[in-house]
């Protein structure tokens, strides 16, 4: 019988022994800069775990093709795709979530702009607004002008992250349906969080 657990390409067992296992996570974003330098900043110990992130700027599908592109090339524990619905097409944005799962990865989409995950960390929004206006509120909410190269988000963040993944949790239980592509506003980023999460010691 298959094994019920999905695994991704690039995915081999590790021998176990004296030496504590190192956990690989590989990362591959939409956005060049937001999101890699979101998810770089998370204190793991290097030691012991590796987040190789790669910002590429391309559509959704492009993300899943690398994604598996490098995880042939070496090996991980978690392959995870990183991309938002922007001015993609629904069926783009959907093929490329099935597409991702197709291949045992992991999905932390966003729609419509990743800065949604942020400002969950202040407060439930549940209806959806444009990329500008996401800008426009974390300007205010964190009391200077939101840069998409913001090189501390994740300092100032922190604090309201478990606020932002409830929410998330909470944004989620409102569609009766799954279809990504119609959830706006939606997102999955707390997933990929919280797996991180789970290395910081």
């Amino acid at each position: 019988m298959a094994s019920k657990t999905r695994r991704s390409r690039g995915y081999r067992p590790r021998r176990t022994g004296t030496r504590e296992v190192r956990k690989r996570f590989l990362i591959v974003c939409e956005g060049k800069k937001t999101e890699p330098i979101y998810f770089k900043s998370f204190p793991v110990p290097t030691q012991v775990v590796t987040i190789d992130v790669h910002g590429l700027g391309r559509n959704p599908n492009t993300i899943v093709d690398e994604a598996n592109q490098l995880s042939r090339n070496s090996e991980y524990d978690q392959v995870w795709c990183v991309f938002d619905r922007d001015s993609f097409s629904l069926q783009d944005f959907n093929s490329a979530i099935q597409k991702a799962e197709g291949h045992g990865f992991k999905v932390a989409y966003t729609n419509e702009s990743f800065e949604l995950w942020y400002l969950l960390h202040f407060h439930f929004l549940d209806s959806g607004i444009s990329r500008t206006s996401y800008k426009e509120k974390l300007s205010t909410l964190i009391g200077r002008t939101y840069d998409k190269c913001c090189s501390d988000m994740y300092d100032i963040l922190i604090e309201k992250q478990k606020d932002a993944i409830q929410n998330a949790y909470r944004l989620l239980e409102n569609y009766s349906s799954a279809n990504p592509g119609r959830d706006n506003p939606s997102t999955t980023v707390h997933l990929l969080v919280e797996e991180l999460n789970q290395h910081i010691q």
